[in-house]
């Protein structure tokens, strides 16, 4: 599904593609974040994907009330408090989408997939 927006000069149409790939930027700017994950189902691996790649570590659903769900799969640094990362995480994303796009920010899920040592 897309998000959709009625205005006075017709219908705004945003593609999930669009959401996931600005959902991605933002994320990968946030302190902690190395990057997005893209996990093998079939083997349980988790690669860390190429900044071309971001949107592929992030599901985005668009609800039946025009929010905005989205599911990111992270690998963060070592060393610092998953939970203070995620939080910022959450709070930048909500906010930059819903300035972005237009439409609220119902759920955002983080999954972390692995951690890295940054150099």
């Amino acid at each position: 599904m897309q998000g959709q927006m009625e205005t006075e000069l017709g219908k705004i149409v945003i593609d999930t593609d669009v959401i996931a790939t600005y959902a991605g930027s933002v994320a990968v700017e946030c302190f902690g974040i190395v990057g997005m994950a893209a996990v093998n189902m079939k083997d349980g691996l988790v690669k860390l994907l190429k900044k071309d790649y971001l949107n592929h570590g992030i599901s985005v659903n668009i609800n039946e009330d025009n929010t905005i769900s989205l599911d990111f799969h992270v690998i963060v640094s070592y060393g610092v408090s998953v939970a203070a990362v995620a939080e910022n995480l959450i709070e930048t994303v909500k906010y930059k989408v819903s300035s972005f796009t237009g439409l609220t920010v119902d759920t955002i899920n983080i999954y972390v997939e692995g951690v890295r040592v940054i150099d």
